[in-house]
């Protein structure tokens, strides 16, 4: 077996000629503008052509990529886990692919002797996952109801472990049970960083408190990374996913979004983390470039970024860059409009979920207008920004009109929480307090 790196989540996984490419996302501009590669890719989409299946983890946009997937070979068949939300499937098909749809933790053979068996990131009981993620107050039943899944692709003797983006504390079930079914792991492909808004986004922390949260960040997936090992305990594993650079005028924030480079992450795990490193050996590689498993044998040596030359091209091209809405025209009358027929969605689920808050939302529009939205079933007003009354209790969102009319026509044009990742939105909380809910409801927010 053979793995070629691409870029972020992206891999080839390769046995006797048949090729899996995994989570192709290799255009830049992504979340709606704001997610670029460096070094950059040059993606000529004839040259995967020969791909026999891809592997979608997860409907995020660095994973699902639609603006790469436009471009692809439309007779590859995708295969994907069998979510009880059809979102994925019906956006791939949409898109032109046939798609696969695997049961939970069910090994499946492929051609050429190759298998690949999917697994839910929460597929285990709901109040478990509440601790994690607040999921109990959501999920109706068991199953596969997250938004991310890890897989297993073996030929009966090398055995390559894909984590994703799946949480650790709430994959460690499916986790355990790969340990269970494989007498080894060949390989682990181990995120080591998380994606979002935080700490960048949060007008209410200083730059010190952002620097600070930043190197907690850091740590916190870090240690993810290193339990995942711990468990697995691989005979070689690979940092890799959420490796992305903002670009446009969000690229300022690059260094306070606690996202290390790769080296940052092999240096971690060969002189400070507390994995055994005689039996989990780490390595990286540059794009397109291979590792054999069967003979452990690298196509290239590693070849390190030159960190003043990526934010030379960051300062000179990235940072000019436009976001995808921002030939958007709009008009507060149409903004307002929308606004009616989104509260409503945005009440029922607040009903369904039996959410309540005294937090009160605060979304500014156009005209020196804001909306401010009840938590309690009251309803929302529209105001001048310099006449909001006193409020003790609020979450404020700031997120460029041309956006925001994009997420309230509903998620075929854009959606919250892909603007959140993308870090498109501005979050201010007084007092600082985190509710689940509130987050939860703004994904409804849409006509």
């Amino acid at each position: 077996m053979q793995i070629t790196y691409l870029k972020s989540a992206s891999v080839i996984i390769e046995n006797n000629g048949v090729k899996i490419l995994c989570d192709p996302w290799l255009v830049d501009g992504e979340y709606y503008g704001s997610w670029y590669h460096y070094p950059p890719v040059n993606f000529k989409p004839e040259k995967y052509d020969d791909v026999d299946y891809i592997y979608i983890s997860h409907i995020h946009l660095d994973h699902y990529s639609p603006k790469t997937l436009k471009k692809m070979n439309k007779n590859i068949p995708v295969i994907i886990l069998k979510y009880i939300d059809k979102f994925l499937k019906n956006n791939l098909e949409r898109l032109g692919f046939k798609v696969i749809e695997l049961e939970h933790n069910l090994r499946i053979p492929l051609k050429g002797n190759l298998y690949i068996k999917i697994l839910a990131a929460d597929y285990c009981n709901p109040e478990l996952c509440g601790i994690q993620t607040g999921c109990s107050i959501i999920e109706k039943k068991y199953g596969a109801t997250h938004i991310d899944s890890m897989c297993v692709i073996d030929d009966n003797d090398k055995v390559i472990v894909n984590t994703n983006d799946c949480p650790f504390e709430l994959a460690k079930t499916s986790a355990s049970d790969i340990m269970k079914n494989y007498k080894k792991i060949d390989l682990l492909l181990v995120g080591y960083a998380g994606a979002g808004p935080y700490p960048q986004c949060f007008e209410m922390l200083n730059k010190s408190e952002k620097n600070i949260a930043a190197e907690k960040k850091k740590k916190q997936f870090f240690k993810q990374a290193e339990d995942y090992i711990n468990l697995l305990n691989p005979k070689y594993f690979m940092p890799f996913a959420g490796r992305y650079t903002l670009a446009g005028k969000l690229s300022s924030s690059n260094n306070i979004r606690g996202v290390p480079e790769l080296e940052e992450a092999f240096d971690f795990f060969n002189a400070k983390s507390d994995i055994d490193k005689k039996k989990s050996k780490c390595f990286l590689l540059n794009s397109e470039k291979s590792f054999d498993l069967n003979l452990e044998y690298f196509s290239d040596p590693y070849i390190p970024i030159d960190i003043n030359e990526k934010n030379k091209y960051v300062n000179q091209h990235m940072s000019i860059q436009k976001f995808d809405y921002e030939n958007e025209f709009v008009e507060n009358e149409e903004l307002e409009m929308m606004i009616s027929l989104a509260y409503q969605r945005f009440e029922r689920k607040r009903k369904e979920i039996n959410f309540k808050s005294k937090c009160q939302v605060l979304l500014p529009i156009l005209d020196n207008k804001c909306v401010i939205i009840s938590l309690n079933g009251e309803g929302y007003r529209i105001c001048l920004e310099n006449e909001i009354p006193q409020i003790d209790y609020y979450v404020k969102f700031t997120v460029d009109p041309r956006l925001l009319k994009w997420i309230l026509k509903g998620p075929k044009f854009a959606h919250w929480n892909n603007a959140e990742v993308g870090s498109h939105i501005q979050f201010y909380r007084e007092p600082n307090i985190f509710e689940r809910g509130v987050y939860h409801c703004m994904a409804y927010f849409h006509t």
